[in-house]
């Protein structure tokens, strides 16, 4: 559910935000009733503002934003047979989707990815024995066909790469060979190892990209710099620069001159052994 605010100022008369009903209200001590982040799961995060280790700008449009501390998110789910309980829902300022507090039956607290319907006192389990349940974790080769699920494994034991972002959710649709076939949210259909661990449900937090910010300075905030189009730029800066006035007489390229629409970048070196089906047919 998305919250539109009423225009009090210019900044806020095309904010839409969306809800955070999900998230567990009453604890601990911020002015919001907002519950604390688990001390022993966060990290300190260093801005890069887009530069690698040389220090020159690798990924354009980023820098500044608000400081934010990284909660360390148990994506391998390799504590088997332990029974959990869910001890709050959170805002993750690194992610879309929210993550969920874990307390385990033996004094240990982790932090999950948190799908639809995940609640503050509920129970989640991992291993072959666990329910088929929401928050719930397993082997692909002991879940219902037809399922829904996240945080899916690329290589058994090296924790979930994929269907990790907000209001996401994949399909198991087969099993044969030692291998699942999972239908992706982008309509791929691709095959897993089927000893690879995956979550059951669909990721929290779906209006997420319904967001429309209202201003630049909340951009800014979220550490995204400004966007200068190619043609308002000199020849040498941009293929699309120059020009007497403005034109469109050009192929969409990018300041290094790769063609932006239909022209596929995947790698050569990669293989499509594991894609069934293409997301493009």
């Amino acid at each position: 559910m998305t919250k539109k605010f009423r225009p009090v100022t210019a900044s806020q008369r095309h904010l839409v935000l969306n809800s955070t009903e999900e998230l567990t209200r009453g604890l601990g001590s911020s002015r919001r009733g907002k519950p604390d982040p688990e001390k022993s799961l966060l990290v300190k995060k260093v801005a890069t503002n887009g530069r690698n280790h040389h220090g020159r700008v690798t990924c354009r449009h980023k820098g500044s934003g608000h400081k934010r501390f990284y909660r360390l998110v148990d994506f391998k789910r390799d504590k088997e047979s332990v029974p959990a309980r869910v001890a709050s829902i959170e805002y993750d300022p690194n992610r879309s989707a929210y993550i969920a507090l874990l307390h385990y039956a033996d004094g240990e607290k982790r932090y999950i990815l948190a799908p639809q319907g995940l609640k503050r006192g509920d129970e989640v389990f991992s291993g072959a024995e666990a329910p088929f349940e929401v928050g719930c974790c397993m082997q692909l080769k002991s879940m219902p066909l037809g399922s829904f699920i996240h945080n899916i494994e690329l290589v058994p034991g090296r924790g979930g790469k994929l269907v990790r972002s907000a209001g996401l959710s994949a399909q198991l649709m087969a099993r044969s060979g030692g291998y699942a076939t999972i239908k992706m949210p982008s309509g791929e259909i691709r095959m897993i190892n089927e000893n690879c661990k995956a979550t059951f449900g669909t990721l929290s937090n779906p209006e997420w990209n319904l967001r429309v910010e209202g201003k630049a300075g909340r951009m800014r905030w979220r550490g995204v710099r400004p966007t200068v189009r190619g043609t308002a730029m000199n020849p040498v800066d941009h293929p699309h620069g120059g020009g007497e006035g403005k034109h469109n007489g050009y192929l969409p390229q990018t300041p290094w001159a790769q063609y932006t629409k239909g022209f596929k970048t995947r790698s050569k070196s990669k293989t499509n052994k594991w894609i069934v089906k293409d997301r493009r047919k």
